[in-house]
């Protein structure tokens, strides 16, 4: 190369850096904005689950304003009729219509369903995390009883209890969180023994921080993640319980909309009208599809070997 063309290569050079130095770096929102996308790209199961659940949330939030008709109003002229213009679910034994019904039945069963994983959540890990970080007599004790309770099959363990507390929705919840209970303290337990022997629970102690400030404050922020991935699928499954309890006889009453209850008529005219049982089934299906999604996507943001995979 000649010294002129080597001039010139290193004048090139100098007009480029500076023009390079001058865009600087993209802005930080830009690449958070991307980030995010890459994401939600990478779990469209999660997205698609959120949409679902948010959906259903919205709709039994509004149902008093979206419902076409009562969910209670009879017209015995009307009864099962296919799915029209006029009633897109069809109508009932008692020309009630179905759509109104269901969406006014998604009320009942995420509020029940609600109550029954909070009350789990709240008892369950209580027991869970108090066990596991005192350890002793009084682990052995918890553990022993969350192994009685799982010995008992769920179905079974919530008749029992209503069977006590006498038909109900609000038997049902409480059936339904003493059936959810062992799981969260089984996790709540299983999470706090290795993070309690961390270093930052040791200078806690040492700067002589109190048990409850403890637990609360330092050790419960930290098992947030698995929590909110076993809340999100014992919400699948509290919905369940409390359709089939309800599909049961045990749950709501009549004339009571409700998803269980619903099917459980239906299927008496499940030849003649199967549109009847079929939206109420077709309703708990997406509700539990969507709540599973979510549990499977949050498992695979907070845990790092399936974010590894």
């Amino acid at each position: 190369m000649s010294p002129s063309e080597a001039r010139a290569g290193a004048g090139a050079e100098l007009v480029v850096a500076p023009t390079a130095q001058a865009l600087g770096p993209r802005p930080a929102t830009a690449r958070a904005g991307r980030q995010l996308g890459r994401s939600l790209r990478r779990r469209w199961t999660l997205v698609l689950g959120l949409c679902v659940a948010v959906g259903f949330c919205l709709l039994a939030i509004a149902a008093p304003l979206i419902s076409p008709y009562s969910p209670d109003v009879q017209n015995m002229s009307l009864a099962l009729r296919p799915p029209s213009a006029a009633h897109p679910f069809g109508t009932d034994e008692f020309g009630r219509d179905s759509l109104s019904r269901i969406l006014h039945g998604a009320r009942l069963t995420l509020l029940a369903s609600s109550l029954a994983v909070l009350l789990a959540a709240i008892v369950g890990c209580s027991v869970g995390l108090t066990a596991g970080y005192f350890g002793g007599i009084l682990d052995t004790v918890v553990g022993r009883l969350v192994d009685i309770l799982f010995a008992f099959p769920v179905i079974l363990l919530g008749i029992a209890i209503v069977a006590v507390l006498g038909p109900g929705e609000s038997s049902v919840v409480i059936a339904i969180a003493i059936a959810s209970l062992p799981s969260f303290a089984r996790v709540s337990r299983a999470a706090i023994i290795p993070e309690k022997e961390r270093e930052y629970v040791v200078a806690a102690h040492v700067m002589g921080a109190s048990t409850p400030y403890i637990i609360l404050r330092t050790l419960l922020p930290n098992l947030i993640g698995p929590l909110m991935v076993l809340i999100s699928l014992g919400f699948a499954y509290a919905v369940l319980y409390e359709a089939s309890l309800s599909f049961l006889g045990l749950g709501a009453r009549p004339p009571t909309p409700e998803w269980g209850l619903m099917l459980s008529t239906g299927r008496d005219f499940l030849f003649q009208s199967p549109w009847y049982a079929f939206f109420p089934g077709a309703s708990i299906f997406l509700l539990v599809f969507s709540l599973n999604l979510i549990g499977d996507g949050l498992r695979d943001v907070v845990d790092p070997y399936h974010r590894a995979r």
